[in-house]
């Protein structure tokens, strides 16, 4: 493709935008787990506008954008009082990813400067965490030390005790993690990390502006912020559960002191004085605004409310699977995420099946399960999810055909031993989607 030789009219053009996403995914009707956080039109209305209002500003300098500046700190101080740390030091980024790759080359610089007899660094992953943390140890040169995790899903403390080796520069948990919705035992963890003088990160992406409004709601939450000893750093993104505009997120610590080891400055660049906060250059002013817009719009009232409705909205889809003879919620959720498996059918055909009907459901492995993510916008359709779920049980239940779709690849990937193969194959995949667009 190439550029046009004469520019398209704006309307024709926005017109052709469309046209182009009428087959995505529909997650304002609730048909997408994943993906979209969307709290009403009315929420989305506000960050537009906020969002636009910063739409062409830079925040890559803050004397230059002294507001933006200004609305992250405030961004960073509310994620701080409502992770327990009032005084919290911490920066806006682009989301998750960025978030961990930020508190995974803070620990690895904190302890260049603080152990520098370390030459091969190396932090302690229980498997279920967020997979940036790979790409981080891919990035920046920490060794990922791999921890199983117990029969409820959690982290296996005594592993990760004994995964420390003299190399070990930091551990980490989620709260919750992803895969299964559970909070991994934080203060056992954090506690170790104490022990050993080490630091401990705990990703709360997911969680981070959910689990304080759960836990006010009465539900029982796991100690997990920074009211824990020991927690020395955390990420939350405010355009999951807070609501926010794509993409921001925060990357909290406990001190300003381990802040500055997240930060690059460069004082012989011709074009001047280079300084950093994050991985990003060129730092977008719109998610920034839109983020301090919908945390001064829904306030704490707002957010217990779309808390209130996201959690008995969860616990019905929940109490309805396990209706459901053939299927099982994996461990014990503890917000509104979750994953729920079955012995009886194969849920990557049933997922399939749920496709057919038009609910997208997340694929999971070991064990294949499948994944949902509920938010305000899944509770008007509780019932037909639950009907069309007990529908695609029976369907794939009495089906003797052979797996085709989706079904079939993760089937055969999820068998195959050599899991160097597998990588190859999601290289392949993603390296073939430039033909499809």
């Amino acid at each position: 493709m190439r550029i046009p030789a004469k520019g398209i009219a704006k309307t024709p053009l926005l017109a052709s935008l469309d046209d182009a996403r009428a087959k995505d995914a529909d997650w304002r009707n609730g048909r997408t787990f994943s993906l979209v956080y969307w709290a009403g039109d009315d929420v989305l209305e506000v960050l537009h506008d906020a969002f636009m209002k910063y739409f062409s500003e830079n925040a890559l300098n803050p004397l230059a954008f002294p507001s933006l500046k200004r609305f992250e700190s405030e961004v960073v101080a509310m994620a701080g009082n409502l992770l327990g740390h009032p005084s919290v030091a911490g920066s806006m980024t682009s989301g998750g990813s960025e978030s961990i790759l930020m508190a995974v080359k803070t620990a690895r610089d904190w302890a260049r400067s603080h152990r520098p007899n370390i030459k091969e660094p190396e932090m302690v992953l229980p498997i279920s965490v967020h997979p940036a943390f790979q790409k981080a140890a891919h990035y920046l040169g920490v060794k990922a030390v791999h921890t199983p995790i117990d029969a409820g899903f959690r982290a296996d403390a005594a592993a990760m005790k004994s995964a420390i080796t003299d190399n070990t520069i930091l551990l980490v948990g989620s709260a919750p993690a992803y895969p299964h919705g559970v909070v991994d035992p934080i203060t056992e963890i954090a506690t170790l990390a104490l022990d050993r003088e080490l630091l401990c990160h705990v990703d709360a992406c997911v969680g981070g502006f959910m689990l304080p409004w759960v836990k006010k709601l009465g539900y029982a939450v796991p100690d997990f912020d920074f009211s824990v000893p020991g927690v020395t750093s955390m990420s939350a993104d405010v355009h999951k559960y807070g609501f926010a505009a794509k993409g921001a997120s925060c990357v909290l610590y406990r001190s300003r002191e381990l802040r500055r080891h997240q930060y690059v400055a460069y004082a012989d660049w011709p074009g001047g004085l280079y300084g950093s906060p994050s991985a990003a250059g060129t730092r977008p002013g719109g998610p920034i605004a839109a983020a301090w817009a919908v945390l001064q719009h829904l306030g704490e009232d707002g957010y217990l409310r779309i808390a209130q409705q996201s959690m008995t909205t969860a616990r019905a889809v929940m109490d309805g699977i396990r209706a459901i003879p053939e299927l099982r919620v994996m461990g014990e959720p503890t917000m509104s995420i979750f994953a729920f498996d079955s012995a009886a059918v194969d849920v990557y055909a049933l997922a399939d099946a749920m496709d057919r009907r038009g609910w997208h459901l997340d694929r999971q492995q070991k064990p294949p399960s499948l994944h949902m993510m509920i938010t305000p916008a899944h509770a008007p359709h509780v019932a037909e999810i639950l009907a069309d779920l007990e529908k695609s049980v029976a369907e794939v239940r009495g089906s003797t055909a052979a797996s085709a779709g989706s079904a079939a690849m993760y089937g055969m990937l999820g068998a195959l031993p050599d899991r160097s193969q597998v990588n190859e194959f999601i290289l392949e995949f993603m390296d073939s989607l430039d033909a499809k667009s």
